[in-house]
């Protein structure tokens, strides 16, 4: 089966943790055990991951410099990417057979100049603030910032739509050729094309599930799972008639709301690989640990065409 997974930020850095590296390679280590028994089970396996809070610390640290300007987004999350696929490309190769081989692709994804997204910043990016610190931000830097909770803030910043991987052709190749690839990482770097032709980077994220079920799309992928640290998705979230969703189709589901911030993108990532495969293919949400029970439809969220699925159990 071939599989594109998409790696939550849980599996760089877990809530509360120091942004460390020491800390984020012992997190790389565990979700490459995890990844590794996708392949030991005879899987074909694409992989993604997010970069939020590792791009926002290096925004942090090019403000802190103050003979140059700031770096814009597109190249800190360039730098990001390089960081974050080097750990994992590492941890994997220690973790599978010596025979299999890997490669890390930094990805550029086209966007529209256009996408309302630039009006309106949404994305969270980086570590938690206190109202002191989110007002010394937000007055040094101009940043936007949203209340994820009461007295807990954090940078918003503009993300697009992806519309096209640059380097689908590459990454075909090298799957087809045995290549285990780390690819899209962050959502891919955002660019766009200008009236020349030309490609050019933009001050945003693009959503890494988002990113990650176009690439599963384009690499006709038969399973897309995004694996974070929430054994399913569910509804009324955070209230006493929260619910579980065990298995789901898209269209029952997508009239249900889920946070902009967090899950609602997955769940639309999900639906939207669906929509667009045929046949058996299925999306999953779920935890990392569980990475091969979703495939086997014994925990997380699973997404399939009504034809194949039991309805939408959970739901409320």
């Amino acid at each position: 089966m071939r599989i594109v997974v998409a790696l939550g930020g849980n599996a760089l850095l877990k809530r509360g943790e120091p942004m460390t590296a020491d800390v984020q390679r012992a997190n790389v280590r565990k979700a490459a055990l995890s990844l590794a028994q996708l392949v030991d089970e005879g899987h074909e396996i694409i992989v993604a991951h997010g970069n939020g809070p590792q791009v926002g610390l290096l925004a942090l640290q090019a403000a802190a410099y103050q003979d140059v300007p700031p770096y814009p987004l597109d190249i800190l999350g360039a730098e990001s990417v390089g960081m974050i696929g080097y750990l994992v490309e590492q941890e994997l190769t220690n973790a599978l057979p010596s025979k299999v081989r890997l490669a890390t692709v930094l990805t550029q994804i086209e966007v529209d100049a256009e996408d309302p997204a630039f009006v309106k910043p949404d994305k969270p990016i980086g570590p938690i603030y206190d109202v002191v610190s989110k007002d010394k931000m937000q007055t040094a830097d101009d940043w936007t910032m949203t209340e994820e909770s009461p007295g807990r803030w954090r940078r918003v910043v503009p993300s697009p739509r992806p519309r096209q991987i640059t380097q689908i052709g590459v990454i075909r190749l090298l799957v087809e050729g045995g290549v285990v690839v780390i690819c899209a990482g962050g959502g891919g770097i955002p660019v766009i094309r200008t009236e020349e032709g030309k490609l050019t980077g933009v001050e945003a994220v693009i959503d890494k599930d988002r990113a990650a079920g176009l690439l599963a799309s384009q690499l006709l992928a038969d399973a897309f799972l995004m694996l974070t640290d929430v054994d399913a998705v569910y509804t009324d979230w955070g209230t006493e008639k929260q619910k579980a969703i065990r298995e789901a189709d898209p269209i029952a589901l997508r009239s249900h709301g889920f946070a902009a911030g967090s899950m609602g993108p997955k769940v639309e990532a999900a639906c939207d690989f669906v929509a667009s495969a045929s046949g058996e293919r299925f999306a999953g949400i779920g935890r990392l640990e569980d990475a091969s029970a979703i495939l086997r439809g014994e925990a997380g969220t699973l997404f399939r065409h009504r034809a194949n699925a039991g309805g939408a159990s959970g739901q409320s």
